[in-house]
């Protein structure tokens, strides 16, 4: 599992490979909403949850995949990107994990996420 509490900041940019990755582990009816990427790590967000991939080991063939219920966001805070500031950045709340933040560099679906998010804690 991707140790959130040393680890709370992801700089993401666009990657759909992350996708590729999870397909496997959605249940029926969910769809694959984002998929970002950071160094080596990445965060899939879903129709009903996040996705957090933590690549493993010299050739990253080992994964671990945490998930994220949006059921379990107590909290959440989005910025959007600016003018000149071109990066966005989520904040979110879990009730047993804490904060998590994620950044995003360039695009992102900042908005659309937002909106999932808030219909599956409001």
């Amino acid at each position: 599992m991707i140790d959130f509490n040393n680890k709370e900041v992801f700089k993401l940019k666009q990657n759909e490979e992350y996708g590729e990755m999870v397909t496997e582990l959605l249940i029926d009816s969910e769809e694959i909403i984002d998929a970002y990427k950071s160094m080596r790590d990445g965060v899939v967000f879903t129709s009903k949850r996040i996705i957090a991939v933590n690549v493993q080991g010299i050739t990253g063939s080992k994964k671990d995949f945490t998930s994220l219920p949006y059921k379990n966001i107590v909290a959440y805070s989005v910025e959007t990107s600016g003018t000149f500031d071109l990066d966005s950045e989520l904040e979110i709340y879990f009730s047993a994990l804490g904060k998590v933040k994620f950044e995003f560099n360039g695009q992102a679906s900042i908005l659309a996420i937002s909106k999932v998010i808030s219909e599956h804690t409001l």
